[in-house]
């Protein structure tokens, strides 16, 4: 079984009890093409899986300057929030709450808080049913109205409107997937495993790892709601479960990594009728290295500059980073330890000069150090202890 699989079951096991270099090049100054960041500090939150050790959201202070985490402690003691998103332009973040309960009925839930950008404290403003088991991914859309949740244990999307206090309503779109594809172990049902919205934000993209498909929703972020597009979706091959999704900066291009085989598929993106066309499908293993049953990937970000594409190996404990050609097609880059092992979601921080690696099953998380020429990786010599960490984000101290 894979190792999604079995780390997926246990965290739920843990929420239910809650609830009741790329290549070793010489390192360059990392923030010689970002001086208009320089002496920024941003606070990271990490978003866990509880139980054991870990109660919900840890925080960090990190200093953009020198790629260094200062620890603020446990700023939320929630049940397995393990991803985050951040709203666009408030001191809000969003967390879903990864269970196959919440009150008393079969689903997860979605939590709303307040950011002390001060002090890095949160402020739960209230909690919802996501309408589905087992929450694993939010975003926010561009223009900060509305929270779009992925439901990997029910195989469903849902979307919620933000208040005016950054609270959440209840679901206003609720949408279950339907269908299965060739594996029987992992793909007897649908399991959507992202939910992100296109640079236009006139369309939302679902990644279902049961489908191999990647669904198409019109959003109306006014209202707050998704509906089926035209075309619905574009696929993958049989059998390799999409994960995680991102759009180039430029919007143009989007890629898809895919969990069960470790590869990458470029899509060409047309941004009015929101259709994805295929350009190209590339492993994210090193040349010569065999897909072992331990493998899978888990998150794909496109740095700012829009020039390289990372993705993480789990199993292999590295990322993995391409070059973004002119057609948006990928030239692998190399690949970089992530000093830990299980590397899941990473996130790179806002100046573009690091990118921080959760490394879950060794309760870390390491800051790499970007080229900012070539985007190759090199350990920066700092790592920092947290139980479980899934996912982290930034936001901008005061």
């Amino acid at each position: 079984m894979k190792l999604e699989a079995l780390t997926r079951r246990a965290a739920l096991r843990r929420a239910a009890a809650a609830t009741a270099a790329v290549c070793a090049a010489p390192l360059i100054p990392p923030l010689a093409a970002h001086s208009g960041h320089r002496g920024r500090s941003f606070f990271a939150y990490v978003g866990t899986y509880t139980g054991g050790k870990s109660k919900g959201i840890f925080a960090f202070r990190f200093d953009a300057s020198h790629g260094v985490l200062e620890p603020v402690g446990w700023v939320a003691e929630i049940a397995s929030p393990a991803f985050l998103a951040v709203h666009p332009s408030k001191p809000l973040l969003y967390s879903v709450n990864e269970m196959g309960e919440f009150r008393g009925k079969k689903a997860g839930g979605v939590s709303a808080f307040r950011v002390n950008r001060k002090d890095g404290k949160l402020t739960l403003i209230n909690q919802v049913s996501a309408g589905g088991p087992g929450p694993c991914h939010l975003t926010v859309d561009r223009t900060g109205r509305c929270v779009l949740v992925a439901n990997y244990g029910g195989g469903s999307v849902a979307s919620f409107k933000i208040g005016p206090g950054g609270e959440l309503s209840e679901a206003v779109s609720f949408i279950q997937h339907q269908g299965s594809s060739t594996n029987p172990n992992r793909q007897k049902e649908p399991h959507a495993h992202s939910i992100n919205v296109s640079p236009n934000n006139r369309f939302a993209y679902a990644a279902d790892l049961g489908l191999d498909k990647v669904l198409i929703y019109r959003l109306d972020a006014k209202a707050g709601t998704l509906k089926a597009s035209q075309p619905a979706a574009a696929s993958v091959a049989p059998g390799s479960g999409p994960r995680h999704f991102t759009f180039h900066p430029g919007g143009r291009f989007a890629y898809v990594i895919n969990e069960m085989v470790c590869t990458i598929t470029a899509f060409e993106h047309d941004a009015k009728s929101g259709a994805l066309r295929e350009i190209q499908t590339l492993s994210t293993l090193p040349d010569g290295e065999p897909l072992k049953p331990e493998y899978s990937t888990a998150e794909i970000v496109a740095h700012p500059s829009g020039r390289f594409i990372y993705g993480s190996n789990r199993g292999h404990h590295t990322i993995a980073g391409f070059r973004v050609r002119s057609d948006g097609r990928l030239e692998p880059a190399g690949h970089a330890s992530t000093e830990g092992k299980t590397p899941r979601n990473f996130a790179i921080d806002p100046t573009g000069a690091y990118l921080l690696a959760e490394n879950q099953s060794s309760d870390t998380i390491a800051v790499l150090a970007i080229d900012p020429s070539t985007g190759a990786l090199r350990f920066s010599g700092h790592k920092v202890d947290v139980p479980s960490p899934v996912c982290v984000r930034f936001v901008k101290t005061a």
